[in-house]
């Protein structure tokens, strides 16, 4: 199916508001959009647009850039477009240098003269997500800084600050041209959290912020997302597309699981990083770029080095700022105090009273290896805390502990805590008394806690709950 196809139903039940003084061009474009479902409203004039404007709400909005009572740019100017109209300008020869005008008024693309009418919803679906993604970006650039000032101000981990200050001061110096930073640490340890940081902290805060994962991307298609294409680069590139790297043009690039890059990619990223300079795919021309990368690996670079899948290149111009973020287990001081945080966020989200830790659930945080860092933490507490009940300390009945991690203990494999020398009796055992004896000592050495209980006997809550109800039976 090719790219129109992909986009066909954009229009469908979509308000229209056409723009054009040329009747058989403005009865084609009708056309065709009504066909593919929409409401067409068509105007010839400046004037009829504005009225329109003022009595009709659009979902897209289609102008002509020159009518006979001056340009559509004047709507723009007079911010008589709603922000929520999508907004493509069609252009005649020379009306490229008002297009541009007209997108920085807030239209979201424009179409030279003549063009294939089937491009229509292609165009505007594009564009549509587009404003999606630069609003989720706006979103996330206050609420972004908030979440990531809460994850280092709330007193967690204060030695890293420090040293993203450190990073600040010579951000601030340097303010022309950042130098890149890397950030080391294990999977669920927050690099991204700590890049954000960064950028919303330094001198580039009102720049783009433009995020990638590098694992995420097929190998055939990290070129194209990272430095973009030119149409017919290859099979499906319909139409040119710009890469992360000039989407990030004056902010920061982010590229988060850097190692996972091919050999290949990696030369075409030190080339970017060191002359400010990239090509498309398919394109002959260098496109200057002013982008502060920040990248994030999850292993040894220098290992890598070693085994020759990392560029030794590359990673001396990474590591002029590091930032090595260690595994949870070995940041003890912190994890309480992390865990608070996470727990005051996860209260707010489900409108719940803020509980506190049981002394034992306090225990388990900190004897707890962590593998999966702060990423686990955050989770084991959301799992604990929908599971528990009003009132009640929070426990973590479902939550490993260092004795059933065999990284820290055998106690689980040798069953230390078993009686080796019982024996059954010739007449028979009765496993049922027994399971029962077991949750009376449960019950009464939590005192009543049944997710305390639930926890020393390593079952569900709700089995626990069921034999108890069976018991009085």
């Amino acid at each position: 199916m090719n790219d129109h196809g992909n986009h066909s139903n954009f229009f469908h039940d979509k308000e229209v508001l056409l723009l054009e003084d040329e009747t058989l061009l403005a009865k084609r474009i009708t056309a065709v959009l009504e066909k593919m479902g929409s409401e067409v409203t068509h105007t010839a004039s400046i004037e009829e647009a504005r009225q329109s404007l003022k009595a009709l709400s659009f979902d897209c909005a289609l102008f002509d850039l020159n009518l006979p009572d001056g340009e559509s740019l004047d709507l723009l100017k007079e911010q008589a477009v709603p922000e929520n109209t999508l907004v493509v300008l069609m252009t005649g020869e020379g009306g490229v240098r008002s297009a541009v005008e007209a997108l920085r008024l807030g239209a979201s693309d424009y179409l030279a003269k003549p063009f294939d009418l089937e491009e229509l919803p292609l165009v505007f679906s594009h564009a549509d997500t587009h404003r999606r993604k630069r609003r989720i970006r706006e979103h996330d650039r206050t609420e972004g800084k908030r979440k990531s000032e809460e994850l280092l101000f709330d007193g967690a981990f204060s030695q890293d600050l420090v040293m993203l200050e450190k990073i600040l001061e010579a951000d601030n110096r340097l303010a022309s041209k950042l130098p890149p930073v890397l950030i080391e640490g294990p999977t669920g340890s927050g690099k991204s959290t700590y890049a954000r940081w960064i950028h919303e902290n330094g001198p580039r805060s009102d720049g783009p912020w433009v995020e990638v994962n590098c694992s995420a991307i097929p190998d055939n298609l990290v070129e194209s997302e990272l430095f973009g294409h030119e149409k017919g680069a290859f099979t499906d590139a319909k139409g040119a597309r710009i890469g992360l790297f000039e989407a990030a043009d004056q902010g920061t690039l982010f590229l988060d699981e850097i190692a996972s890059l091919s050999s290949a990619a990696q030369a075409k990223v030190l080339v970017a990083i060191e002359n400010g300079k990239i090509r498309r795919l398919g394109g002959n021309k260098e496109i200057q770029v002013d982008v502060r990368v920040i990248t994030a690996a999850n292993k040894d670079l220098r290992e890598m080095i070693k085994e020759g899948s990392f560029r030794e290149d590359l990673y001396h111009r990474l590591d002029l700022l590091r930032i090595k973020i260690p595994p949870l287990a070995k940041r003890e001081e912190g994890i309480l105090l992390l865990a608070r945080h996470f727990l005051n966020s996860l209260t707010s989200k489900y409108n719940l009273p803020m509980p506190d830790f049981s002394d034992n659930g306090e225990k388990q945080l900190l004897r707890h290896s962590w593998p999966g860092n702060a990423r686990e933490l955050a989770h084991e507490l959301e799992r604990s805390l929908v599971m528990h009940e009003k009132g009640e300390k929070l426990s973590f009945n479902l939550l490993p502990t260092d004795e059933s991690d065999t990284s820290n203990s055998q106690m689980k494999d040798s069953d230390d805590w078993l009686n080796t020398a019982f024996r059954f009796p010739d007449e028979g055992f009765d496993l049922e008394k027994a399971i029962l004896r077991m949750i009376e000592m449960g019950i009464d050495q939590s005192s009543g806690n049944v997710s305390e209980a639930s926890r020393l006997l390593g079952v569900p809550r709700d089995y626990l709950r069921y034999r108890l109800q069976k018991k009085e039976e």
